[in-house]
């Protein structure tokens, strides 16, 4: 038996026994919601090496809130620890555990704002942003290579438009409606955080909201860590390892013109970020 069937068969195991023993599991306390490709896997990884935070048992996005939500809440919580080994965390190391997922489209999906509101009441959320040329283009590459896009980027671009209209739409109308394009062509779309950032805090509140620059995590990651244990409420108990994930290699340089374009496209958007920010974007300054 190839090791991906063992797996498969693991998994599988894992979920049957999730769904039968949800009610003793924990809920998360917070959310890495986005943005795609801004660093929330490198962010996980450290997060999840505190001994107070508790992941998901399989993966680190369970994409409830945005593509799974007709599953219902008690196969969301059969991802997560249980209570019981939550308790033995809280008692060697003397704190509350708070157990998290990481799903980058909860941010840009337009009804998984309202439904986490909804089902998680008092759940914090974290939210990175990064360069938006740079995420568009980072995020183009992703889905060539997993191959969910077929054209160049320049064209891409172009399409983006045409590909997404009415699909928004079409979400509010079917709620299990799952879109190609929403998902994995919003090149521009999912660069407009102050939008989405602000239809977030209208139905959970601006305080449980933390927004980092991915450029200030990746530049000096230790004062970015605490402050994000600051808002979880938190001590440092260890001295995590701040590393680069999923990271692709660039094939070729961006044209000049489609990033003068591009930056010109972003500039009103990223100005309205400073008020989340609290400072000129990192790849502004």
């Amino acid at each position: 038996m190839s090791t991906g069937t063992l797996k498969r068969a693991a998994h599988g195991v894992s979920r049957t026994t999730g769904r039968i023993t949800y009610r003793t599991r924990v809920l998360p306390g917070f959310l890495i919601v986005g943005a795609q490709r801004c660093g929330t896997t490198s962010l996980y990884r450290a997060l999840s090496s505190h001994p107070a935070i508790l992941k998901p048992v399989l993966h680190k996005g369970v994409h409830f809130f945005d593509v799974a939500y007709h599953r219902g809440l008690p196969w969301y919580q059969a991802h997560f620890p249980l209570a019981l080994s939550a308790r033995r965390a809280g008692r060697a190391h003397g704190v509350c555990p708070i157990a998290f997922e990481s799903s980058p489209y909860y941010l840009f999906h337009p009804l998984a704002p309202e439904r986490i509101a909804r089902d998680l009441p008092g759940v914090k959320l974290i939210a990175l942003v990064r360069d938006p040329v740079e995420r568009a283009y980072s995020a183009h590459a992703h889905e060539l290579a997993r191959g969910f896009e077929t054209e160049p980027f320049e064209r891409a671009i172009e399409l983006e438009e045409d590909r997404l209209r009415g699909e928004v739409a079409r979400m509010h109308e079917d709620p299990r409606y799952v879109s190609h394009a929403h998902r994995h062509h919003a090149y521009r779309g999912r660069g407009r955080y102050a939008e989405q950032l602000d239809r977030l805090a209208a139905l959970v509140g601006r305080d449980r909201i933390h927004v980092i620059d991915s450029g200030d995590l990746f530049a000096d990651p230790e004062p970015v860590y605490d402050r994000v244990l600051e808002f979880l409420g938190l001590p440092r108990l260890h001295d995590p390892v701040f590393e680069r994930h999923n990271a692709r290699p660039r094939t070729a340089p961006m044209p000049a013109a489609l990033r003068r374009s591009l930056e010109s496209y972003f500039a009103p958007h990223d100005h309205h970020l400073i008020r989340w920010l609290g400072d000129t974007p990192s790849w502004h300054r």
